[in-house]
């Protein structure tokens, strides 16, 4: 287990942002679990919406009077083989599930495990990865109250898959969802449901004025006088990157002047994004227009906000999303976003009030150009956006839903 540093925040930066009522709640809830020790743990400190989420919402547990820390596990590639292929299976992938993957699985967990030599009072693990490192630790550690983060849509999993991993999801106090539909009927565990959110003071999000996004996208070979669109997502087939390859051009052959830019993060959890990545780069071709881009190029937070903050359409094509950080990070910059109809994006999109839900390549092209031959009306439709994601998916709320739970536990 590798210990992660995540600096410090303060709550009161946010009250600006968000509404004071919500910030009364949270310094409510947080004074009973004041010297709480809390440990969050997860398989990578980049490239994932995880590790964004954790690197604000652990400073602000802190800064509130908790004690909280965050651990990464420690694992080889083909762990991490074994664990994306259950996060492909348990959103509808098949999974081969022999005895060497099990065991594989099962000895990462119990090495990991066998590191937490500390005492906590909330161990909060996210995800397949380490989900099942509650079944070995003594006891569950007396007096620890353990709870597992799901992120991912797992409405239609592969059933053997579940079927082995429901007994470790058992053992937990808590199973917290993103939506009630994902966790299954004989789930065996109090279910939580709280939506993920975005940090607004991140560089990530922090307002940009249009010329430094201007001069920062140029940089990349961006036409800032040209229409951009844009996807920020991990290069996965659930993403379908493919498709919106295939929805630019539908937009080109009637604006020719648009261009298209893809933007991934390699994260060691995901070696399969490097064999996608491949195969976008080959379905591109050599259009000039369209621009895949990653860490890899030097794209960080920063240059991730300006492409947003700049771009005329900001999509999110998914064919299964969990949530979708990048739709509230668009919507959060009030720029017009057109996403997949699918998982937690109709939680951040009332389709033609806040940004638009699509069904296929086609459906996403005519958005796309509705948008652009229509750009006063879609900007006040990006202003509703950006105040639904105020309300409901910044971070100040997904710590006050945390605070509850852990106050719940407390009591019993």
């Amino acid at each position: 287990m590798r210990d992660v540093n995540v600096g410090r925040k303060y709550l009161a930066e946010y009250q600006s942002i968000v509404h004071k009522e919500l910030m009364a709640e949270i310094r409510q809830l947080a004074e009973p679990l004041r010297g709480k020790r809390v440990l969050h743990v997860n398989a990578t400190s980049f490239g994932g919406g995880v590790a964004e989420i954790l690197y604000t919402l652990l400073p602000l547990m802190n800064d509130v009077g908790l004690e909280a820390e965050w651990q990464v596990m420690t694992a080889d590639s083909e762990f991490f083989n074994v664990t994306k292929s259950f996060h492909n299976g348990l959103q509808g992938a098949p999974v081969e599930l022999g005895a060497a993957t099990r065991e594989l699985y099962e000895e990462v967990n119990r090495r990991n495990a066998a590191q937490l030599s500390r005492h906590y009072d909330f161990v909060v693990i996210h995800d397949p990865q380490p989900c099942a490192m509650r079944a070995w630790v003594a006891d569950g550690g007396e007096g620890t109250r353990w709870l597992w983060r799901c992120h991912i849509d797992t409405s239609t999993p592969d059933a053997s898959l579940y079927d082995y991993l429901l007994p470790f999801i058992r053992r937990y106090d808590r199973a917290v969802y993103t939506m009630a539909s994902y966790a299954p009927d004989d789930l065996g565990v109090p279910l939580e449901v709280v939506p993920p959110a975005i940090d607004p003071l991140a560089p990530k999000n922090m307002t940009l004025v249009p010329d430094d996004a201007h001069y920062i996208v140029r940089q990349f070979g961006i036409d800032i006088e040209r229409p951009l669109l844009l996807q920020v997502s991990r290069f996965d087939p659930w993403k379908d990157p493919l498709g919106v390859v295939d929805a630019y051009r539908q937009v080109k052959a009637h604006r020719p002047e648009v261009q298209l830019a893809l933007i991934g993060s390699m994260a060691s959890d995901d070696p399969e994004g490097w064999e996608y990545l491949e195969k976008l780069h080959a379905y591109v071709g050599g259009d000039p227009d369209v621009f895949v881009l990653s860490n890899l190029d030097n794209i960080g937070s920063v240059e991730v906000n300006a492409f947003q903050s700049h771009a005329a359409v900001v999509l999110q094509k998914s064919t299964r999303e969990g949530f979708g950080l990048t739709v509230s990070e668009g919507l959060w910059k009030a720029r017009p976003v057109v996403a997949g109809g699918v998982g937690g994006i109709p939680l951040q999109i009332e389709d033609g009030v806040t940004g638009f839900l699509v069904d296929s390549g086609a459906s996403c092209a005519e958005r796309c150009l509705e948008i652009l031959e229509r750009p006063d009306w879609a900007q006040a439709m990006a202003r509703r956006g950006k105040e639904h994601v105020r309300r409901h998916f910044l971070t100040p709320r997904l710590l006050r839903d945390d605070l509850r739970i852990f106050n719940e536990l407390l009591d019993g």
